[in-house]
């Protein structure tokens, strides 16, 4: 399938970097935390920003904005949520199973923002949204699709951000 390796461990970069790096640097960054380059190339195309909440301003932005065929894009671009370490493997195949089903049902991967999520409550938790997402028709699961791919990238831009000294740490 279309699975890239989990997304932590990128290099952190400060905003004034990522102000002054070429555009090419810029979007690559950008790519890393949700992969549509509209969005990326936007983003980066309104450097530069006075600050982190700019910046994740102009990111939220430029995601509401997207189409479906960029959240489709970024989409096939997405991991699966990581399971906690030494869940059993009983778990393993109830969400393997309920994975399918939400792409048999909608024809894209499900993606869900854990952010502020304790590890130890994250199976519970994509497994009870995922049921529950099951019921949504298919325009009203694009939004929340949609939604859910904005939260992770800016979760992943503050990351970014916070692990270069900034202070992304309020928003």
């Amino acid at each position: 399938m279309h699975r890239l390796p989990d997304l932590p461990g990128r290099t952190a970069i400060p905003v004034e970097h990522f102000n002054t790096s070429p555009a090419q640097e810029a979007e690559s960054l950008l790519l890393d935390c949700l992969h549509s380059p509209n969005w990326a190339a936007r983003v980066a195309d309104h450097r530069p920003y006075p600050d982190v909440a700019a910046l994740l301003a102009a990111a939220d932005e430029a995601a509401y904005d997207l189409t479906w065929e960029d959240l489709a894009e970024a989409l096939a671009a997405e991991p699966l949520p990581a399971l906690p370490a030494g869940t059993y493997s009983a778990a393993h195949t109830a969400l393997r199973a309920a994975h399918a089903a939400y792409e048999a049902r909608f024809g894209h991967v499900f993606v869900i923002c854990l952010d502020g999520v304790p590890p130890a409550e994250s199976l519970d938790r994509v497994l009870e949204a995922i049921r529950s997402r099951l019921t949504n028709d298919p325009e009203e699961e694009r939004a929340v699709t949609a939604e859910q791919l904005r939260r992770l990238a800016r979760g992943r831009l503050m990351r970014n951000l916070r692990g270069a000294g900034n202070c992304a740490t309020s928003h």
